[in-house]
């Protein structure tokens, strides 16, 4: 039997080899999914750029279909922007930035109160549009937005997060720094929280004398073209919001322009690292957000009933498409008997498409995802994990074309499994067992990634030690998704997130602002008019 050194090393390997591969192939990743989807020419309804206040029609001749997830109808064709058009929003951006830098906290403080309460009176018709596109639930879909919306809320209270500090160094002397905007800011933004994630982004942007260029996830850009008409009524200047869409050379783009000072991407790993090494090779400060495998620890102690709904709901809410889904569980010592109830859970959630009054759960965002989810799945029963709920194949009445999988729960898994190694990002939870928690951390502890964890026990010992132990951005205790509100930061760790600064929160403020120090000298002498001095000055 390996001793616990070599067991912990060999399942380390072969966690880390994967995604060692996936950063050397990125580009290449990029570039065949970019070759995926351009291969229709526009035969309908096809989105706009919003480029200096305008929105404007795409001279390109490539174009992405775009299809509703339930039902696989074409909704609108998502331009790849021209080189031209790329450049005359950096332009509009760069030029704004000019007036808007000078613009006064207040002024955008206000305009951050008249766009929240905007957004707040909008929020069905942001829903409706992601369950379109994207095809969440539409209790989903505005939870999706209301988590946005707290970002742009925090962002009300910009003349405290802008303030800086001062002191008296000497006599006549004071030090004191100020926070100052970076310039033009991109966003690269994910499918899967097609109006919470642009709103972590553009809000503090632009809040704090930044001008953006955003580009929404090609596969639903609807809900950010939505909030930029919002912004303009707000207030927003011309210039200072703008809008491109693509796939690689639109992420290349924003990489490498030299006008573009910081980048914030949220999204998959080989996008992610391409993103941060290239941004950062080119100068940029880069914030970015990637996968996760997030576990859930499930003491013996545990309230069951909360604990099992917090389980079916965390993992298969969304179709499991979030960055924060609890998709791993780890059933500790006798609590592993609580499986079979868990699938009963799950049975009784309802897939079909999002606007259905009773969805639990809608379709995955494409064709290939939900192959991919599938292949996963039977990846694990292939390497001797044991299906106990099989959401494949499921056909949904009047739906049979959508990209639908129901709820599935692969029990004895293992971290060498492929299904345990890989992000599934479908309605999948895998489940695992520990003889204690301490084997519970350690499992953890070797995965490479550090986004989110929970722990269920009605023991304060235990969930200190787990929170003491746990090498996680983000714990939960008898919280199944961590996730902060927007007066903290979104600390995801390790193999999650590539950069020092956070999304949101203080770090948020930091990402996009830099700190100016001034030392400023007034002798109260000068003030007499008494003559000058030609010594060496010594700050007593």
């Amino acid at each position: 039997m390996l001793s616990r050194a070599i067991r912990t090393a060999t399942v380390r390997q072969a966690l880390i080899k994967p995604h060692c591969r996936a950063f050397s192939l990125s580009a290449r990743v990029l570039q065949q999914t970019a070759a995926q989807q351009t291969q229709e020419t526009p035969k309908g309804h096809t989105t706009k750029l919003y480029i200096n206040g305008e929105f404007v029609d795409s001279k390109t001749n490539k174009w992405i279909p775009l299809r509703n997830p339930a039902t696989q109808e074409i909704l609108t064709y998502v331009p790849e922007a021209t080189p031209e058009e790329l450049t005359a929003a950096t332009d509009a951006a760069a030029e704004a930035f000019k007036t808007w830098r000078k613009s006064t906290v207040l002024t955008r403080q206000r305009i951050m109160l008249d766009l929240q309460y905007l957004i707040r009176k909008n929020m069905d018709k942001l829903a409706a549009s992601i369950v379109s596109e994207q095809g969440k639930t539409f209790a989903d879909a505005k939870g999706d937005v209301l988590r946005g919306l707290q970002v742009v809320e925090h962002a009300c209270s910009l003349p405290t997060l802008m303030m800086g500090e001062k002191i008296s160094v000497s006599k006549d002397m004071d030090t004191y720094n100020i926070r100052e905007p970076l310039g033009v800011v991109g966003g690269i933004c994910p499918f899967n929280f097609p109006a919470m994630i642009p709103l972590w982004m553009f809000p503090l942007a632009i809040a704090t004398g930044n001008t953006c260029v955003i580009k929404p996830s090609e596969k639903d850009p609807g809900a950010m073209m939505l909030l930029a008409e919002l912004a303009a009524e707000a207030g927003v200047p011309k210039g200072v919001l703008n809008i491109v869409h693509g796939a690689v050379d639109c992420v290349n783009y924003i990489c490498d322009e030299p006008r573009i000072q910081a980048i914030s991407f949220v999204g998959s790993d080989a996008a992610g690292k391409h993103i941060y090494e290239r941004g950062s090779r080119n100068g940029k400060r880069v914030q970015a957000n990637m996968g996760a495998k997030n576990h859930g620890v499930i003491m013996p102690d545990a309230n069951k009933n909360t604990t099992l709904n917090a389980l079916a709901g965390a993992a298969f809410g969304a179709a499991g498409q979030r960055c924060m889904a609890l998709s791993t569980s780890i059933f500790v010592a006798e609590a592993q008997e609580w499986i079979p109830e868990l699938v009963e859970r799950a049975k009784e959630l309802k897939v079909t498409e999002g606007m259905q009054p009773d969805a639990d759960l809608g379709p995955l965002i494409s064709v290939q995802a939900k192959e991919r989810c599938e292949r996963l799945i039977q990846s694990g029963i292939d390497q001797g994990a044991k299906v106990v709920l099989d959401g494949r194949g499921i056909k949904v009445p009047g739906y049979e074309n959508g990209n639908f999988v129901g709820p599935t729960i692969l029990s004895h898994v293992r971290p060498d499994m492929e299904c345990y190694r890989e992000e599934i990002f479908g309605p999948v939870l895998l489940c695992l067992d520990a003889a204690n928690l301490d084997d519970a951390i350690e499992m953890i502890n070797d995965n490479p990634y550090g986004n989110g964890t929970a722990i269920f026990t009605n023991s304060g010992a235990n969930a200190r030690k787990f929170q003491s132990e746990i090498d996680v951005g983000q714990v939960g205790i008898n919280v199944p998704i961590p996730v902060p509100l927007p007066f903290f930061s979104f600390t995801g760790s390790r193999g999650s997130i590539l950069g020092d600064l956070n999304f949101y929160g203080k770090t948020g403020i930091q990402f996009y602002t830099k700190f100016k120090t001034v030392t400023a000298l007034w002798k109260e002498e000068d003030a007499d008019h008494t003559r000058s001095s030609v010594n060496m000055p010594t700050q007593n």
